[in-house]
């Protein structure tokens, strides 16, 4: 994919209702899928088209739960911090800046979710 269809594809993306409001709810807190559905107003099967389509991007990070019982969810941070578009000699150049990922946090998060 070129710059200029990068720029093209995460400008409608942003756009998009659904997905700029997954972006925004999860900035602060992970959701849940049929908490995004409740939060944004929009059926569980839009938010899981969505949340893919952020996830091409890197734009939306999922991590694991486990519930007490033995079941599993998955639940969604956004992983956006800032999307820097410039032009350059006739071109767009595209540079996204992601939020570090911590593995540690989410370890300790899974560990006392089991006890």
């Amino acid at each position: 994919m070129t710059a200029d269809s990068d720029v093209r594809e995460i400008a409608s993306l942003l756009e998009d209702e659904y997905a700029h409001a997954i972006l925004l709810h999860t900035s602060d807190q992970e959701m849940s899928a049929p908490e995004l559905s409740e939060a944004c107003d929009a059926s569980v099967s839009t938010i899981y088209r969505r949340i893919e389509r952020l996830q091409q991007y890197d734009l939306l990070e999922e991590q694991l739960q486990l519930d007490r019982d033995g079941h599993h969810y998955n639940t969604y941070t956004a992983r956006l911090e800032r999307i820097e578009i410039e032009l350059v000699d006739g071109t767009f150049e595209l540079e996204i800046t992601h939020r570090p990922e911590n593995a540690a946090d989410r370890f300790t998060d899974l560990f006392e979710g089991l006890r």
